[in-house]
């Protein structure tokens, strides 16, 4: 069966990393599940490295929607798995990540380019043969200098970043529901402005 599209959100499984800045991606898979109703699991075994969820609109179109269980480094290993028996094109793979180079609270959409350091990139790049797949960047600002960047990207946001958690996790649903009813142009519309 064909879909319209992928929705990846990167992170780090185990307990030790939930709401650490790094997981944003699979903070965002969570709520999506929790809050957006008609997402139904279609698999989850340890041993796929995944656990895979697929949502059908009114317009009859089937979107799915993964979240890797290897490390960030390793994600393109589980896209890789899914598309070996899904036929979804690169330019409709969503992959929504954390992103160093935006404030938090800020969550910006992107067609292809850089990796910017990003490991969760690099793999899904490697795997896909692309670097234009979308992207939904969630922000989570630079650590201050002097500080250790993998210490800080790895640790949990603090309690004082919540609102701005909880407001930027809304705003990324809002604007996933944009892209899958009318493709990036419109969640860049709805999302940016």
């Amino acid at each position: 069966m064909a879909h319209a599209g992928l929705i990846v959100g990167l992170g780090n499984p185990g307990g030790q990393y939930e709401r650490t800045r790094h997981n944003f991606g699979f903070m965002v898979v969570d709520r999506l599940v929790d809050r957006e109703p008609g997402w139904v699991r279609l698999s989850s075994n340890s041993e796929r490295d995944f656990v895979l969820w697929e949502r059908r609109t009114s317009s009859g179109d089937s979107w799915l929607l993964l979240k890797p269980l290897t490390f960030m480094n390793r994600s393109g290993r589980a896209v890789n798995k899914v598309l070996r028996y899904r036929e979804i094109d690169p330019e409709h793979i969503l992959v929504v990540h954390d992103e160093l180079d935006l404030p938090l609270g800020r969550v910006r959409f992107k067609k292809g380019g850089g990796l910017a350091g990003h490991n969760g990139l690099r793999s899904l790049a490697t795997v896909l043969g692309t670097r234009e797949f979308h992207r939904l960047r969630m922000g989570i600002n630079r650590p201050d200098p002097g500080h250790d960047v993998v210490a800080y990207v790895l640790g949990k946001f603090t309690p004082a970043e919540s609102p701005a958690v909880d407001q930027t996790l809304d705003q990324a649903l809002k604007g996933i529901n944009a892209y899958c009813k009318g493709g990036i142009d419109r969640a860049m519309l709805e999302v940016h402005s």
